[in-house]
């Protein structure tokens, strides 16, 4: 028994150091917008679409930031869904105001849902098919945007890609969202292959809902998002798309160009990710399970054995000392949230576990979602769950 929980351990230990080699050596490979030297070229132009439902307290910022774009020119395509607060009243005012300003800002409500759609992505598909510009840019009413961060990503797209995905910057105010923004992000750059997107000989793919920017003839060839009415990941799908096709992706950073605060405390960030993590897993319980005992396996034999043999310990602190590299990177290039959080882990992923169960069960239980007050069932949620990768 002895001998297998130290081999096991040691297993741990060797996934660690791999995984974590791999994503050192190449998320410096991802290109910088802050480091880019941008091109002098005509403007394309660019239409932004901000879906919104319910975001009163965030919509009339994040339009002020785009309305202060500066070197490019940006038609907003403001999209008030069936809000029941005052979204639709700001986001009216605020376009009123820009258009004294000689700026293209339109709103437009929606008052029913047709069925069959999910709201984000029939608000989306709605708006994209009244924009003009050769540009489209999907993002969320909550997102801020430096002034110059939509001519610095016009200037890279327009050379490089296709579809072009910028990390956001997260505004974090709690300890408890600065443990788990920093275990997600570690465990994603872990997971996943970001600095592959751009290589058109691999599957990796990548779409992020705060900022899809994507050609409007290739997001047309893809067919939009009529293609995926009833997607909860309509971010990720869209980028699975692009790649797909064979299209141009690029994945990029460019710390502060937008920023989001993005949940409030460990609680809000269970709450808001009950309602699509399942997604994630095609709404397959077994492979939620799977997840859930490789997450625990993964964060939590560690810092365990760090209390076993000298085997043991050795293993752990081969691990941890991987987990610290890990973490000091993000520090310095992706969430500024310092390297001694690495210590809450364990934590963290105990309250992963518990979201991806509780995802699960609700899910399951009331046999939908609820998102944004409407209610899908899982039937048709699972109908038309196709891959993401």
């Amino acid at each position: 028994m002895h001998t297998a929980a130290t081999l096991f351990n040691w297993l741990i230990a060797l996934l660690w150091i791999w995984r974590s080699a791999v994503a050192l050596r190449n998320l410096p490979k991802l290109p910088n917008l802050l480091n880019e030297k941008e091109t002098s070229a005509g403007n394309p132009g660019l239409a932004v679409i901000v879906p919104a439902r319910n975001e009163e307290q965030a919509i009339g910022q994040m339009l002020h930031s785009l309305l202060a774009q500066e070197g490019v020119f940006i038609e907003i395509l403001a999209v008030n869904d069936r809000s029941t607060d005052k979204t639709g009243e700001i986001m009216d005012r605020i376009a009123a105001e820009g258009r004294e300003q000689g700026k293209s800002i339109s709103v437009i409500h929606i008052r029913e849902l047709p069925a069959g759609w999910m709201g984000k992505t029939h608000a989306m598909a709605l708006a994209a098919r009244q924009a003009a510009a050769p540009w489209l840019l999907f993002t969320d009413g909550d997102i801020l945007f430096r002034e110059d961060c939509l001519r610095r990503a016009i200037s890279y797209a327009e050379k490089e890609a296709d579809h072009l995905v910028l990390f956001p910057t997260l505004i974090l105010k709690t300890a408890g969202e600065r443990m788990m923004l920093s275990a997600f992000q570690a465990l994603s750059f872990l997971s996943t292959r970001p600095w592959k997107t751009s290589d058109p000989k691999s599957r990796d793919s990548l779409g992020i809902g705060a900022f899809n920017l994507i050609r409007s003839e290739v997001y047309s060839s893809i067919g939009g998002f009529e293609g995926h009415r009833m997607e909860v990941l309509e971010d990720i799908k869209l980028g699975h798309q692009v790649k797909r096709h064979g299209f141009r992706q690029h994945v990029v950073l460019g710390r502060d160009l937008i920023q989001v605060h993005w949940a409030a405390g460990t609680l809000g960030i269970v709450r808001n990710l009950t309602k699509n993590i399942f997604a994630v897993f095609r709404f397959q319980p077994m492979l939620l399970l799977a997840a859930c005992i490789a997450i625990a396996a993964f964060c939590l034999t560690p810092f365990y054995c760090l209390f076993g043999s000298w085997m043991m310990l050795s293993a752990s602190i081969l691990a941890l000392g991987s987990m610290l590299e890990i973490y000091r990177y993000c520090e310095r290039h992706i969430n500024g949230i310092p390297t001694a959080y690495f210590l809450l882990l364990p934590v963290a992923a105990c309250v992963i576990v518990y979201m991806l169960l509780r995802s699960m069960i609700v899910t399951m239980a009331q046999r939908g979602i609820v998102w944004r007050d409407t209610f899908y069932p899982l039937s048709e949620l699972r109908k038309h769950a196709g891959p993401l990768r």
